[in-house]
């Protein structure tokens, strides 16, 4: 179901020049007034996250943005899979047997969207067994500033994905899913 979120946007008021002043060409240009303004309802839509999840990657739009595409978007298929499959995240104490699964589910969910298995390199592996504590600060920042853009209305919040790389330190918005 596709989420409907009202944002408002303050714009400067623009003041017309009274038809009885005389001062020339001045005059008739339109004037912003700092002081005054007004209010305008936009409304922006939201897809679900399994609308945005179930993107067809055989499409030619979607192997066109495929370069585009953050890697992460494609760790997350394979952490999500690992989940719902183990029930647990991917555990330290046994890295040997979840690193082999992580490879192999990686292979399937890849393969299931008909993509290269060589999308998603082997040394992602490395980055699924800890939560690095920048990270979680950064994410957990922009997930509260996107809470305050929704409940303010002020600002349209992003419209489905941040992908953050804690060890570049950049963030990616990007959105998936039926326009």
């Amino acid at each position: 179901k596709v989420k409907k979120l009202f944002v408002f946007r303050e714009k400067p008021k623009v003041v017309k020049p009274s038809p009885s002043s005389n001062d020339g060409p001045e005059a008739k240009k339109a004037k912003v007034d700092p002081n005054e303004t007004t209010m305008v309802k936009k409304t922006a839509s939201f897809c679900n996250l399994k609308e945005a999840l179930e993107v067809d990657w055989t499409s030619e739009k979607a192997k066109a943005n495929l370069k585009r595409t953050p890697v992460d978007y494609f760790l997350l298929h394979v952490l999500l899979k690992f989940r719902t499959d183990k029930g647990r995240d991917p555990d330290p104490k046994s890295c040997a047997d979840d690193s082999q699964l992580l490879k192999q589910i990686r292979d399937d969910v890849l393969e299931a969207m008909g993509l290269s298995g060589d999308l998603l390199s082997d040394d992602f592996i490395s980055y699924c067994f800890s939560e690095m504590s920048p990270v979680c600060a950064v994410v957990g920042g922009v997930l509260g500033q996107e809470v305050v853009k929704a409940l303010s209305q002020r600002d349209a919040p992003h419209r489905n994905f941040f992908f953050f790389d804690g060890r570049k330190g950049n963030g990616v918005v990007d959105y998936f899913g039926p326009n």
